[in-house]
Parts: C-alpha cells; sequence; structure tokens
C-alpha cells in the first residue's frame, strides 16, 4: 500500500477508522524529511495493514498546529484512534520496522486503562 495524502478534511476519519495508522509530518523544502520519505515508503509496502498517511505541513498548516509540530520529519503513531507515539526526527528502517511491531503488539485495554488512570490523576 502507498502512502496516502492526510488533510484537515480526512485525518480523523483515517485515524479513527483504522487499526495502526503512522502519520510523517513533513515539508517539500526539509532535507531530513526527503531523506526520510523512501523509508517510510518502503514501509508501507511491507505494512499493507498499516496506514501510512503524509502531512505536508505548509500546506497544512492548521492540522500541523493542531498536532503541536514543532520540528519535522515528526513521526506520529495510532492505534485504534489513540495516539501511542510520537517523535521528531527521522526514523533509520530498523528502527520505523521496530515501531511497527512494538505498536501491532499493544494491549489497547491496557493502554486506554493507564490513559484513563492518567486523566483521573491530573484532575
Amino acid at each position: 500500500m502507498a502512502t496516502q495524502t492526510l488533510t484537515q478534511h480526512n485525518f480523523d476519519e483515517v485515524v479513527t477508522g483504522n487499526d495502526v495508522v503512522l502519520v510523517d509530518f513533513w515539508a517539500d523544502w526539509c532535507g531530513p524529511c526527503k531523506s526520510f520519505a523512501p523509508t517510510f515508503e518502503a514501509s508501507s509496502t511491507k505494512h499493507p495493514d498499516v496506514v501510512h498517511g503524509k502531512v505536508d505541513t505548509e500546506s497544512e498548516q492548521g492540522l500541523a498546529a493542531a498536532a503541536n509540530i514543532r520540528s519535522i520529519p515528526t513521526i506520529m503513531a495510532f492505534r485504534e484512534g489513540v495516539l501511542v507515539f510520537a517523535q521528531p526526527g527521522a526514523l533509520p528502517p530498523a528502527a520505523l520496522e521496530d515501531l511497527v511491531t512494538q505498536v501491532k503488539a499493544l494491549d489497547m485495554d491496557e493502554v486506554r486503562k493507564q490513559l484513563a488512570e492518567q486523566q483521573k490523576a491530573e484532575q
């Protein structure tokens, strides 16, 4: 599966409508973003069960701001609509592969339980 362009109009639908979604926040002028693109594309081919989305931070400034993007590239991973990973910087192929494996292996009942406890503690 090739990477998918994410916009303000389809972002929520894609993230909540798929089990695992990786998002690459990038810009055309960003050298590290361009260097990371083939790695991200290869991962999308290797893992057709994982949606690989790309957000162009120049054309989707509102979406980038809502996601609190301060540095690009930034990689985010969502599982069952829950943000489970966010980190600026391009990942080497082995690290991206490890991330996909870890996200797929998450116990989402445990993740939701921890999020609920965290929210309760913040109140």
